[in-house]
């Protein structure tokens, strides 16, 4: 009594259209790129040797933090166990 109606299914098409692209050469470019390649090159080496510097100083710095820390501890130890006594 209440069922809904559906659409009809739109039929497929039989035929298969293909359309050829047809691509114009690139045109050349008015400048060489050769001397922009040497300037990437060391802008990439500039790059990373900034990066392992600065991974190098993080890990002195996380070195001396650790220490100082165990320096704490073993201050605070010895400083302890002496009022104990």
């Amino acid at each position: 009594m209440f069922r809904p109606k559906l659409p009809d299914a739109p039929p497929m098409p039989t035929t298969i259209t293909t359309t050829q692209q047809n691509h114009a050469p690139a045109a050349p470019a008015g400048r060489p790129v050769s001397p922009y390649v040497g300037v990437g090159v060391g802008a990439v080496a500039a790059v990373i040797v900034v990066g392992v510097v600065l991974t190098a100083l993080l890990a002195a710095v996380a070195v001396t933090a650790i220490t100082v820390a165990i320096a704490a501890v073993v201050l605070r130890s010895l400083v302890s166990s002496t009022n104990h006594r």
